[in-house]
């Protein structure tokens, strides 16, 4: 049950994740958090402070939440029939199964009787200081996964390094305005998915944000509200960056990354059909029909510092046969696009190529015919190509480092850019169409990024990857 009816000066806000479809299936979770003013503005009240009994009535999110009631999800088809259900009895989240694949559904939450997230919304405002009524409500619905034989053109959307909150000064304001953009490519385009590139949230004394993200009220501003009216209606399939673990703060985030994204509940099932490995690391390969699998390599460190997870010998066995010599014997996709926080190849200018990657896992990528990588870290824009494959960093989703990149034959680079962006990813039987976006603002569209050549040149941003046979 949640909190009595809300006072002027506290609110309970509700939260509807779209957490993961497959072809027949669709994983729903909810949650919330509490909103306090006092006399020097608002503030999402912290998880110390709700207590036992406040924590019982709302106030968290994730898999490991107290259940706000006895909550039921009913999948509607395009006629408003109720086609599938699920009950969830103890947790704020279920699978929903028996769906058709490639299909259009919509779908609702019921706790306790009542219609999850259906009165008004309230957004966090940059320009009032906390939230405001929102004209704004979900869009709660889906289209499943294409069967795996199935060739359908596919569409998603990708960014890194993200997690700075909005409120945090400029880095914040990129945060919003590039969210803004996945908003309007994800209507203007088929968008199926969004692809996180690690650096979820940060943490440090140089962020205004200051929290560590083991917390769930931490990833309210970083995550929750910049993203929900995206997170409504596409699954967002993260990997873990460098500032999401221990690798360079006091504190290790990893659990609260994997509650927040519920690992365990969507890829758990996976480990045993060989299609992922959570221990360690975040392994996980996610076929989207006939023409795309995508497969998330985690290269941040593993439980001995200046080890990756990659190099322990049950993620290299993994890694060996999801991407297996010339794509494998039996049916592969057309396109297989690994997916990780660290880039193998990097002009900079603050980080190198990834000596590591390149010797466990790159020679995995060329034996597979991987013709693109996407990764984050460096906070601009790159493209390079090396050795027959595309590598290309997204890490200035909210982050941004604008001084320019200086190792460009190390990095195989042709071009970079200094703007705050996300990528729009076009994946056909023929070609690959890589556009980076930049920041959007209030009734504008969205545009591409500025990209310039090694030279300081002006050059087309977009990256085309034909298919060689």
């Amino acid at each position: 049950m949640l909190d009595p009816m809300p006072t002027m000066d506290r609110r309970f806000e509700p939260f509807v994740h779209l957490v993961d479809v497959t072809d027949t299936s669709v994983l729903v979770a909810w949650g919330g958090f509490f909103l306090a003013r006092r006399h020097d503005g608002w503030l999402v009240v912290d998880d110390d402070d709700l207590g036992t009994a406040r924590r019982r009535r709302g106030g968290t999110i994730g898999a490991a939440s107290p259940p706000y009631g006895l909550g039921l999800v009913e999948v509607l088809d395009v006629r408003g029939d109720v086609v599938a259900s699920a009950k969830a009895a103890g947790v704020n989240h279920t699978w929903v199964e028996g769906l058709e694949p490639d299909t259009e559904y919509r779908y609702r939450i019921v706790v306790d009787g009542r219609l999850w997230g259906e009165g008004e919304l309230w957004d966090w405002q940059l320009d009032a200081d906390g939230p405001t009524p929102s004209e704004r409500t979900y869009d709660l619905r889906f289209r499943t996964h294409p069967a795996g034989d199935a060739p359908v053109p596919v569409a998603f959307l990708a960014f890194g390094d993200y997690g700075v909150g909005i409120t945090n000064g400029e880095a914040g304001r990129r945060q919003q305005g590039v969210a803004r953009t996945l908003e309007k490519l994800s209507a203007s385009h088929p968008v199926r998915f969004l692809v996180g590139l690690g650096d979820n949230i940060y943490h440090g004394e140089e962020d205004a944000l200051a929290q560590s993200g083991d917390e769930d009220d931490d990833w309210y501003l970083t995550y929750y509200e910049p993203y929900r009216y995206l997170i409504d209606h596409l699954p967002m399939y993260p990997t873990a960056g460098n500032h999401d673990g221990a690798d360079e703060e006091s504190s290790d985030d990893r659990a609260q990354l994997a509650d927040n994204f519920h690992i365990d509940t969507r890829f758990g099932r996976r480990v045993a059909q060989g299609r992922a490995s959570l221990d360690p690391g975040l392994f996980y390969a996610l076929r989207v029909g006939g023409l795309v699998e995508m497969v998330c390599v985690d290269t941040s460190w593993g439980e001995e510092e200046g080890v990756h997870d990659f190099e322990d010998e049950r993620a290299k066995r993994w890694l060996e046969e999801v991407l297996p010599p010339d794509g494998g014997s039996g049916p592969s996709p057309t396109w297989r696009i690994p997916f990780c926080h660290h880039p193998a190849y990097c002009a900079g200018p603050h980080h190198e190529n990834m000596g590591a990657q390149i010797e466990h896992v790159v020679p995995l990528y060329r034996r597979s015919g991987v013709r693109l990588v996407l990764s984050g870290h460096e906070h601009n824009f790159q493209h390079g190509h090396v050795d027959g494959i595309d590598y290309i960093v997204s890490g200035a989703g909210g982050k941004l480092q604008e001084d320019p990149p200086f190792r460009w034959d190390d990095g195989g680079t042709t071009r970079w850019a200094s703007e705050p962006h996300c990528l729009l990813v076009e994946v056909d039987r023929d070609r690959i169409l890589v556009t980076p976006y930049g920041v959007t603002h209030k009734d504008d569209e969205p545009r591409p990024v500025r990209a310039l050549d090694r030279d300081g040149r002006q050059i087309d941003a977009r990256v085309v990857i034909q298919r060689s046979d």
